[in-house]
């Protein structure tokens, strides 16, 4: 049965191999919880105004300290962006797909920047919870022919302040992020591996395993 990936769906992977086996060959998924709408609404702020600034041909205010330029191409950009579309790689009958935020383009290769909207500042480990994002991405990319650096940025936003006249007030944090095409490819076909065997066991740290095992 031909598959179909994302970095959320291996995500659920790393997080619980027994649920993310579930999900694809029994259909039963994580209950779902509530959404917050604030990300969705800042992501497509977000973009909006990245694109102001792509389409001046000029970097915005976060990135100012870049030597690099927005990537201007806004018919493959609409493309990339879309949940449904994205960036897509063929292995065989399965396939990989990613939407991305946005992207810098510096001596010809391309550099991901994926946008991240928080309540509170960085925690030290933050980052790391974005490295198969990150990579996967990468992967996709080069996959398609793209040259791409070694390197991503995540450009967090968090809430500081209100102002005297009603403005929310976000402050940036760029972080730079080394990124591995072989860690990308090698999670994604031991995932499909996965799928190819018998339901792994349960993980110890995951509450829906505790959960589903407390319902019997």
């Amino acid at each position: 049965m031909p598959l179909t990936l994302s970095p959320s769906t291996l995500n659920l992977y790393t997080e619980c191999k027994r649920c993310f086996w579930l999900q694809f060959n029994k259909k039963i998924k994580r209950p779902a919880g509530i959404f917050p709408s604030l990300p969705s609404g800042m992501d497509s702020i977000l973009k909006t105004h990245f694109d102001s600034y792509m389409e001046k041909g000029q970097l915005p205010p976060e990135l100012k300290d870049l030597k690099a330029k927005l990537f201007d191409n806004k018919e493959l950009l609409k493309v990339w962006r879309n949940n449904l579309k994205g960036i897509q790689w063929k292995d065989g009958n399965n396939t990989l797909r990613g939407a991305i935020d946005n992207l810098l383009i510096k001596d010809n290769k391309l550099i991901v920047l994926d946008f991240k909207t928080r309540g509170f500042p960085l925690k030290e480990d933050t980052k790391d919870h974005y490295q198969n994002q990150l990579n996967i991405y990468n992967l996709l990319l080069r996959k398609n022919g793209y040259k791409t650096e070694e390197y991503a940025y995540l450009l967090f936003y968090h809430p500081i302040k209100v102002n005297d006249t009603g403005e929310v007030i976000f402050h940036t944090d760029l972080v730079k992020m080394d990124i591995s095409i072989e860690d990308a490819e090698k999670l994604f076909k031991d995932a499909i591996q996965t799928l190819k065997k018998d339901i792994p066991d349960k993980t110890e740290e995951c509450q829906y395993c505790k959960w589903a095992e407390n319902c019997k």
